[in-house]
């Protein structure tokens, strides 16, 4: 039992590396016959199938009652995806911030995070406080449909933009790729949660930590194979849409499946550290047009004090 459960987390490792690689070479390949920028595309098709096993997770655990599961794994996602995969990323390299997308699409991650507190200041998240997140990632996608309209419509409109037709590789490989880190996380996530509970860890500390470790790895492993590639600007659009999602769009539906209860250790300690973070990100971002190495340090620095923090104060 246990040796299996292992291999299994093994197995799901492999497939979430090696999936993640096929649908970053394909998503840039998409975007440059496209005509799209690489922070588009990042922030759109690539956070989908990289949220995708935050999605599952959370829905299907709001579905089985697993709430503190669904708003751990959530949280602890859009924590771990700017504190461990950007922060991991930067220090490896300097990202320039040229894009005023990155603004943007910083500003509605942050006005995401503070609308999920304010919601949730009654220390539940309701069908209808759901629906305000929903309206919000709906904002998100109609942001970025019209940045793409304006792109196509301006210097782009001349180019030359290929049929799907003539992508249909790229998507066969974005597609495939996409399965492989579904069917990866939710391996890992599945025999990582057991090996959990065997040592007496708690569902909300599990969902913070580890069930948020695993449903972020696509975004970890995307963030530094862009970065080792030269693709900087996939992992910040990437992230960025990611985050948005994970507030938004998986407690905005999850909330509509049952009402999802809230911890005071949400509201005292999860919550504030998810938006210092996501404030720091994008204060480094604008000071200086550039995220530089150190700042990306910091970044991890403040992640692993909160993991830190998680076992010391609420275990």
């Amino acid at each position: 039992m246990v040796i299996s459960t292992l291999l299994l987390f093994l197995l799901g490792l492999i497939l979430i590396t090696k999936g993640a690689d096929w649908f970053i070479e394909s998503a840039v390949s998409i975007s440059t016959k496209s005509g799209l920028p690489k922070i588009i595309i990042g922030a759109t098709i690539v956070s989908f199938a990289t949220t995708a096993p935050e999605f599952t997770v959370s829905a299907i655990a709001a579905y089985m009652d697993h709430t503190h599961l669904t708003i751990g794994n959530a949280v602890g996602s859009a924590i771990c995806n700017i504190g461990l995969a950007l922060g991991v990323v930067i220090s490896i390299k300097a990202i320039p911030i040229e894009d005023g997308a990155f603004i943007h699409k910083g500003f509605i991650m942050l006005i995401s995070g503070l609308t999920l507190i304010v919601l949730t200041l009654d220390k539940e998240l309701t069908a209808i406080d759901g629906l305000l997140l929903l309206v919000i990632f709906i904002g998100f996608l109609y942001y970025n449909y019209r940045l793409q309209s304006a792109i196509f419509n301006g210097s782009e409109k001349k180019r030359e933009k290929l049929s799907l037709k003539e992508m249909k590789t790229d998507i066969f490989y974005f597609v495939i790729g996409s399965a492989c880190v579904v069917i990866g996380s939710r391996l890992l996530v599945d025999s990582g949660t057991e090996i959990a509970t065997w040592l007496g860890i708690p569902e909300m500390i599990i969902g913070l930590t580890l069930v948020a470790l695993g449903t972020s790895l696509p975004e970890l492993i995307t963030a530094v194979s862009a970065t080792l590639k030269g693709h900087q600007d996939l992992s910040i659009g990437n992230i960025l849409g990611a985050n948005t999602m994970d507030i938004a769009m998986i407690l905005g539906f999850s909330s509509q499946i049952r009402t999802l209860p809230i911890l005071d250790q949400s509201l005292s300690y999860d919550f504030p550290v998810m938006i210092l973070i996501m404030l720091m990100l994008v204060i480094f971002g604008i000071t200086g047009k550039k995220l530089e190495r150190w700042e990306g340090g910091v970044i991890m620095i403040t992640y692993f004090a909160y993991i830190a923090g998680l076992f010391m104060f609420y275990n």
